[in-house]
């Protein structure tokens, strides 16, 4: 294994799917496929077009070994997502799209059965944020199709087992915001057995686990050698992760930033969680628990920006700092630390795009500031994905914390994570660049303004 260095990792974001090649002898991305993801709106109910992104998947892993032979394969993907098979693979249902208020109509059924908070550090999200959620929906609401199903594979493995044939499980995927784990005990929670799904479940494997190699017919149609290796794969925010449970020393914290911005502490505070403020408990590539918090950044700056370019010029930050231009939380509500706040502009009276842009950002840093608060983390910590590209957003989560902040250099952090899987040696960071709070009163004026008017707020 050891002798691998280029992996092909296919990464299925909620927004993007993406497979990059990996370099492992320089832990860096030397080649990048990406395509648009968006759920496909129609009967049942709104889905993953899965048979677009395996296409996707063929086309950039033929494209890439073209360019440069692929010595294994790993896989990543967002959460909250689960899919159903049958005996030879085949979906009974369409793998359903977690942002589907479906499930919400069954809620008060699920909350009668679904396990505490203190079992499985799962909170009670709303949509089908929690897969138990949206198993229990497709069992009540499909009966038929569901009766046909011999396996419950998470997203990840999904995509393994098309590679591979083998059906698997894995810890990440199982203990995200799942109701189906309990981390304390490394095992299922009550639900799979008071719902009689032990049986569906697929073996649970570890994330670099070796599946197997590739089925001849991917083989066939993308001239990979046939022998090339699957691994198991893992949850895309466990991926960022994983570099640094191998290398860094706690405490740290990571931030993952993507369509969902979560953060994890190492090492940090011993603080109770508030399920109500949408932390909870993952499960790292180690199998071990992880203090953590989200809220839908990505989401919120899409939406906010409208993706416009940083125009930005050091008098627009000075402006909105000494005029102290807020934005209150939540663009996006259900989900994050204020989950039930209106988002509301304070002091923007004739503030320009490019200053509404410094502003956006600093919003987001405050957030991820609440977040991390949130789970006692401590030590610097590290930005990975989109946002490690933003200096705003890096300057004032280092003013907002009151500690250094990575910002880290590869494009895309669950990338490098991900092709880990494949090597059992202990690698170096990649480069990012740590930037220390910064001295000038005015951003400490800035972030108190901001935490007094949502305590006015509440």
């Amino acid at each position: 294994m050891s002798a691998m260095r280029h992996i092909a990792v296919i990464d299925i974001g909620k927004t993007n799917a993406k497979v990059a090649l990996v370099d492992l002898a320089s832990l860096s991305e030397v080649a990048l496929r990406r395509t648009a993801n968006a759920p496909v709106g129609q009967a049942p109910y709104p889905h993953h077009d899965v048979e677009a992104l395996w296409a996707f998947i063929l086309d950039s892993l033929a494209v890439l070994n073209r360019e440069q032979r692929i010595d294994a394969i790993s896989i990543t993907t967002h959460g909250a997502t689960g899919v159903l098979v049958d005996a030879v693979g085949e979906l009974v249902l369409p793998v359903l799209d977690y942002e589907f208020d479906g499930p919400d109509r069954l809620a008060a059924d699920y909350d009668a059965i679904r396990p505490p908070f203190a079992e499985t550090g799962t909170p009670r999200l709303p949509l089908g944020l929690n897969l138990g959620a949206q198993f229990f929906w497709q069992q009540k609401s499909f009966p038929a199709e569901f009766a046909k199903a011999a396996a419950m594979l998470m997203y990840p493995q999904y995509w393994a087992l098309r590679l591979t044939g083998v059906a698997a499980n894995e810890v990440t995927s199982l203990g995200c915001h799942t109701d189906l784990w309990n981390p304390w005990k490394a095992d299922f929670s009550s639900l799979i057995d008071d719902l009689e799904w032990r049986r569906l479940m697929a073996p649970v494997r570890p994330a670099r686990d070796r599946l197997g190699p590739i089925l001849p017919s991917v083989a066939v149609r993308t001239g990979l050698d046939p022998q090339t290796s699957v691994f198991c794969g893992l949850h895309d925010s466990n991926a960022s992760l994983l570099p640094h449970l191998l290398s860094d020393k706690p405490p740290f914290s990571v931030v993952s930033t993507g369509t969902w911005v979560v953060s994890m502490a190492v090492g940090g505070k011993q603080i109770a969680l508030d399920a109500a403020r949408d932390t909870l408990v993952n499960v790292n590539a180690l199998g071990d628990p992880v203090p953590s918090a989200r809220f839908m950044g990505g989401r919120e700056f899409s939406v906010l920006t409208k993706d416009q370019p940083e125009q930005w010029t050091g008098a627009d930050v000075g402006a909105v700092l000494a005029q102290k231009m807020l934005l209150l939380p939540s663009t996006q509500q259900g989900s994050g630390p204020y989950p039930h706040h209106a988002a509301v502009w304070l002091n923007a009276d004739g503030m320009n795009k490019d200053q509404r842009f410094a502003a956006i950002s600093f919003y987001l840093a405050l957030m991820t500031a609440t977040c991390l608060d949130l789970i006692g983390a401590d030590g610097p910590t590290t930005v990975e994905g989109p946002f490690a590209r933003n200096r705003l957003f890096v300057e004032m989560l280092a003013a907002s914390t009151a500690r250094a902040v990575v910002a880290s250099e590869a494009a895309t952090g669950t990338s490098i994570g991900a092709a880990l899987l494949a090597t059992d040696q202990l690698m170096a960071q990649g480069k990012g660049k740590r930037m220390e709070p910064p001295t000038d009163r005015v951003w400490a004026d800035y972030v108190g303004a901001w935490r007094a008017a949502i305590k006015a707020q509440s």
